[in-house]
């Protein structure tokens, strides 16, 4: 009989292990994820520095902050999987507390990009209705000399 071969196969030590590694695969694609937003974040702040204009950092925020929430939610996927095989009441609890924090702190970085963006959005509608502005001269009037 196959079945009996299969539940062997399938024992709660052999789903542990498996779990266990595809726990870490998830924390080391989440690590990976946060380490590549902070390299591509520092190499567009040090782009950003000559400028010395508070606003230029505002994408350099942007940018790494979505890093960051997507990080944050393959952390939390980890945290789900390591309790997917007969987790403990001890570990329901730590995941709680854990998916608490971590869903609080993307929630407030969410808001945080939103608000960002906004502001963005709003500078460059202001610049782009500014610079149509000095464009367009009404006809018949002369130009201000300076007098």
């Amino acid at each position: 009989m196959i079945l009996p071969a299969a539940v062997d196969l399938l024992t709660e030590d052999t789903l542990r292990t498996a779990v266990g590694v595809l726990v870490r695969l998830v924390e080391a694609a989440g690590a990976i994820v946060i380490v590549f937003g902070a390299a591509v974040a520092f190499w567009r702040f040090f782009r950003a520095l000559p400028q010395r204009d508070p606003q230029a950092f505002v994408p350099v925020r942007l940018s790494l902050g979505r890093f960051l929430a997507l990080g944050l939610e393959f952390q939390l996927a980890s945290d789900v999987l390591r309790t997917a095989v007969a987790p403990t009441f001890e570990e329901l609890g730590k995941l709680a507390a854990v998916a608490a924090i971590r869903t609080a702190l993307n929630f407030f970085l969410a808001r945080e990009i939103n608000e960002e963006r906004e502001i963005v959005e709003k500078r460059r509608a202001a610049a782009h209705q500014a610079g149509g502005a000095g464009q367009a001269r009404p006809t018949g009037h002369a130009a201000p000399t300076g007098d």
